[in-house]
């Protein structure tokens, strides 16, 4: 994998096909935990964890154990079995050693098990990687695209708190409007790679 090759799979998974803004992956998380900033730098940082080692897991289990044997149809089993246990060791690690975060996130830790954008990472690793060097580095330009997001909302989302937004609009609703401006931002970056 030559330089070029490299970043051009990094910006095109972080920005022109972000999970979030782009394959409407992980939406949960993207606004459940985007309240507080605090909380959106642990999700993010959980979550890039979380994809990471799951990719660096299930890219060679799907080649060297599924295939080989003619079952990869289990694959999407196999892949959340992997998901569930990487999320545990999270989970645990943040319950001994940070424990407000661990408070914070709350029930959306547990959920990143069946976060969609962790999945349907691992999933497209599968059918478009060129390589395993590839598809970790997609699954890192993912969950850096996840966490500029994420935290960019969240910035948005506590700013539109304190401004003058009509009543029908607080809350949930504004948040939508706002994400969906930002997702036809990101659509204007199709046509650069």
């Amino acid at each position: 994998m030559t330089l070029e090759v490299f970043f051009v799979s990094l910006i095109s998974s972080m920005l022109i096909q972000n999970v979030i803004l782009m394959k409407f992956l992980g939406i949960c998380s993207f606004l459940g935990v985007s309240k507080k900033m605090s909380n959106v730098w642990g999700m993010s940082a959980a979550v890039m964890f979380v994809m990471m080692i799951s990719t660096a897991i299930t890219y060679p289990l799907y080649f060297y154990v599924l295939e080989p044997l003619n079952v990869q149809y289990i694959d999407t089993i196999a892949f959340i079995l992997v998901i569930a246990a990487v999320v545990q060791l999270v989970e645990m690690i943040l319950k001994k050693y940070v424990e407000s975060l661990y408070r914070g996130l709350g029930v959306f830790l547990p959920l990143i098990t069946t976060n969609c954008a962790v999945l349907g990472v691992a999933q497209t690793n599968i059918s478009s990687a060129n390589g395993y060097l590839d598809a970790l580095t997609i699954t890192f330009g993912t969950a850096l695209g996840f966490g500029l997001i994420i935290i960019t909302f969240s910035a948005i989302r506590i700013r539109l708190d304190s401004a003058n937004v009509p009543k029908a609009f607080k809350g949930m609703p504004i948040a939508l409007v706002v994400a969906g401006l930002m997702s036809l931002a990101f659509l204007g970056l199709q046509g650069l790679i």
